[in-house]
């Protein structure tokens, strides 16, 4: 047909364009046809699926950041909640942010209120005086410095407890050691004055035979009776602060709350049976590892574990490398100390143990917490043991002042040597310097590693928490505090005295039960089993 003829049909029928061609079967490749290669031409079903691919991988972390944005965005209509905080209630004055600028802030919060608040939230306040039970209160007597007490104290505050009372005298009854103490939340300082020793030569405990065999003897003797005087009336006052269960602790140790769901002192009482009276908390003693140390709660990590701790066999096994030559495993005490349920006709029964007038008290011995001893764990300690006791350093005269075999060779060697001499004893009886001892020892299970305790130390000391309670108690004084104002040493002295005179007749005044404990001896401190009584542990 013709191009006119084609045209005219196109016209007649209506149709706005052309036919398409139907194609040729057979075409005709121009390129075969001119010698030319033919390009290569993908299936169509594969490039179909390298798109979808590139597709998935392009839109998949697109759909991840609006997915993350989604999550992250606040929306338009709602406000940040750090915008409805309150703000401070109370601004430091110029004046006043001028006088304690040279402070940290640590400073000021001590100083300021009583309830710590949480640094980095504005207007959060953790309610540190809701009531958490179990409350645990320590009890000490102690003539040590800050620098000792201090780290002691907010260590043991960090782990739990709600409550101490510190029995005072020597360096710790001083102004400005005690003005530092009384000015910390939760602590009740109680001098050692003619007052409280008149009220506790009236004690009961004078009459019982129980402490009898420790009456009338210097030294380590003295200080066991004024630490369970101490104790008798503590009970009456903690009991009267609310708390639950009681414990004495000297300043050279501390609570290791091992086994527990969290590191809490609280905690771990918490979990006791109810019907359980005493908890006893077996010692690990303090291994040096040199002979310079300055601060032993932040410098010593190694500790040799209580026999209670140990398999039998690895405890005797290991006797004699773990003696050294020493009188016993431990170089002082090995019976542990314990903590007490405050409940009627409640009693001490020595520094270690406590017991009840009415009967005898459940007790369970922990198997992983541990009361941490650091002890001799400074040169100095030498000197200062020999300067608190006036004994002559000879072996018969040791027995009258010291309980303990170490004690009484490391007073003779104190009193008798040189200073040369004196620290090459200490290298060879108290400091673990044999690195391959202490690895063998460490291996078996006889030697620990602690970093808990240290690692909260440091970081207390770091923050500042020591030297702002310090800054804050003396900012205090400077600007008389209505406690402290108009009253001198002696006064306040007097005001602990009557405070302590009128608790402790509350001992006194108690019915005499039926039952009687006079059989029951106080438990001095005593050492850990030797080889001699390996036989009755097997």
């Amino acid at each position: 047909m013709s191009t006119i003829q084609e045209k005219k049909l196109t016209q007649h029928t209506g149709y706005g364009r052309t036919r398409r061609k139907r194609p040729n079967p057979n075409p005709i490749d121009r390129s075969q046809s001119e010698g030319m290669p033919a390009p290569a031409q993908a299936p169509s079903g594969g490039g179909a699926a390298w798109r979808h691919l590139l597709l998935l991988l392009t839109a998949l972390p697109l759909a991840l950041a609006l997915l993350a944005f989604a999550l992250q965005w606040r929306g338009g209509g709602v406000d940040d909640p750090a915008t409805r905080w309150p703000p401070h209630t109370a601004e430091p004055t110029t004046s006043s942010w001028l006088s304690h600028r040279s402070s940290s802030a640590c400073a000021d919060i001590l100083a300021a209120s009583s309830a710590p608040t949480f640094p980095y939230l504005r207007g959060w306040s953790f309610p540190f005086d809701a009531p958490h039970h179990p409350k645990v209160c320590v009890q000490t007597s102690t003539s040590a410095g800050l620098d000792q007490i201090l780290p002691w104290l907010f260590y043991h505050k960090v782990v739990g407890v709600a409550h101490f009372l510190l029995f005072v005298e020597g360096k710790a009854a001083k102004p400005g050691v005690a003005g530092v103490l009384e000015s910390i939340p939760g602590v009740k300082v109680v001098y050692r004055t003619k007052e409280l020793e008149e009220q506790q030569a009236r004690s009961r405990i004078w009459n019982e035979t129980w402490l009898a065999g420790f009456f009338y003897k210097p030294c380590n003797y003295e200080l066991f009776v004024k630490q369970s005087l101490n104790m008798e009336m503590a009970i009456v006052m903690a009991r009267d602060a609310g708390m639950d269960w009681i414990m004495h602790l000297d300043t050279d140790e501390l609570l290791y709350p091992g086994g527990a769901a969290e590191y809490s002192v609280r905690r771990l009482l918490a979990d006791v049976p109810s019907d359980v009276d005493m908890v006893i908390f077996p010692n690990y003693e303090s291994s040096v590892e040199h002979d310079d140390i300055k601060d032993p709660f932040s410098e010593v990590s190694m500790f040799k574990k209580n026999y209670d701790h140990l398999p039998k066999d690895t405890y005797f096994g290991m006797y004699k490398e773990a003696t050294r030559g020493n009188p016993n495993y431990f170089i002082t005490y090995g019976n542990g100390k314990s903590a007490a349920r405050i409940q009627d006709h409640l009693r001490p029964n020595g520094a270690h143990r406590w017991h009840n007038y009415a009967r005898s008290p459940n007790e369970i011995k922990l198997e992983e917490a541990a009361v941490l001893h650091y002890t001799y764990t400074k040169f100095s300690d030498l000197t200062s043991r020999r300067d608190r006791c006036g004994c002559k350093p000879t072996k018969e005269d040791v027995k009258r002042c010291f309980m303990l075999d170490f004690d009484r060779a490391a007073f003779i060697i104190a009193s008798t040597a040189s200073e040369e001499e004196m620290l090459r004893w200490y290298n060879e009886r108290v400091v673990w310097n044999d690195r391959q001892l202490n690895l063998k020892l460490l291996r078996r299970g006889v030697l620990t590693r602690i970093y808990t305790p240290m690692a909260i130390v440091q970081g207390l000391r770091e923050s500042g928490v020591f030297t702002s309670v310090i800054a804050a108690s003396q900012s205090a004084a400077n600007d008389k505090v209505p406690f402290q104002k108009n009253k001198t040493d002696s006064e306040l002295r007097s005001v602990s005295g009557r405070f302590i005179s009128s608790n402790s007749r509350k001992i006194l005044s108690i019915v005499e039960p039926p039952f009687r404990d006079n059989d029951v001896s106080a438990v001095p401190p005593l050492s850990p089993p030797g080889l001699d009584e390996q036989q009755s542990f097997t």
